[in-house]
């Protein structure tokens, strides 16, 4: 069994995000980072299916150096190989991370054998595009379900269910398959002593990635105006007791 799992590289969430002075990137000062909680999730099935299978899973990402974090943190959690595509660059759009990301499979894929299942996040925590994932299954020819809240593997044959208003649909795809998981579908575990180990020692693989720009063009960020909300004091002690029963009964709950 071999898994790839491509990840991302985005701000920590709950973290306060400033643009810079020219309105065209994040001011990464002060900031911290990590991978999208979706795509932890995608880490974690992956270390599930090898613990239950057999075989070996990588970890990939696109970015600049500093993306290295992320991969090394994948192994630390169970994951074997780590890969990062330099780009040098600020965030590409998603058509040209998707050709790097297809291209760069192509290449791995054509050393090392074809990967039997490859994993994307539902969609990433900062821009929420959701178009990487299908963008490369599409380009490799290989089925995709998005949204998965359920995985399993059965011979060559991945079970994936997702929600549905009408409650839960359940797919079959045919190996070699891409699968978008969502967060829920499982509680990605921390990394232990010995994966954090692991995760310094690996050789991480660098390919230049390499893709075609594609339609979308940034203008500029703007930073959104900020929410203030009222906080109103009922009392403190016994004699706010009256008050709460008020707003309890306001808000219908007795």
């Amino acid at each position: 069994m071999k898994i790839l799992v491509c990840v991302k590289r985005v701000p920590a969430p709950g973290s306060k995000i400033n643009v810079t002075a020219d309105g065209q990137s994040v001011d990464t000062a002060n900031l911290g980072f990590t991978m999208s909680p979706h795509e932890e999730c995608a880490v974690e099935a992956a270390a599930e299916l090898i613990e239950q299978h057999g075989g070996e899973a990588t970890v990939l990402t696109l970015g600049a150096p500093e993306a290295v974090e992320q991969v090394r943190y994948g192994v630390s959690v169970g994951v074997q190989r780590a890969v990062l595509l330099a780009t040098g660059e600020d965030d590409w759009d998603p058509q040209r991370t998707a050709r790097a990301i297809t291209s760069a499979v192509d290449e791995l894929e054509s050393v090392d054998g074809t990967f039997d299942l490859i994993l994307f996040g539902n969609e990433s925590a900062d821009s929420g595009g959701f178009q990487v994932g299908i963008r490369v299954a599409n380009a490799l020819g290989r089925p995709m379900v998005n949204g998965a809240k359920g995985l399993s593997l059965d011979d060559a044959v991945a079970k994936v269910e997702r929600e549905a208003d009408t409650g839960r649909e359940t797919y079959e795809l045919p190996l070699p398959a891409v699968v978008g998981v969502k967060e829920g579908i499982n509680l990605p575990r921390y990394p232990t002593m010995k994966g954090r180990l692991a995760s310094k020692k690996v050789e991480v693989s660098s390919i230049q990635a390499s893709g075609e720009i594609g339609g979308l063009t940034k203008i500029a960020l703007r930073q959104p105006p900020e929410r203030q909300s009222e906080t109103i004091v009922l009392g403190t002690g016994p004699e706010a007791a009256a008050a709460v029963v008020d707003v309890l009964e306001e808000l219908g709950v007795v």
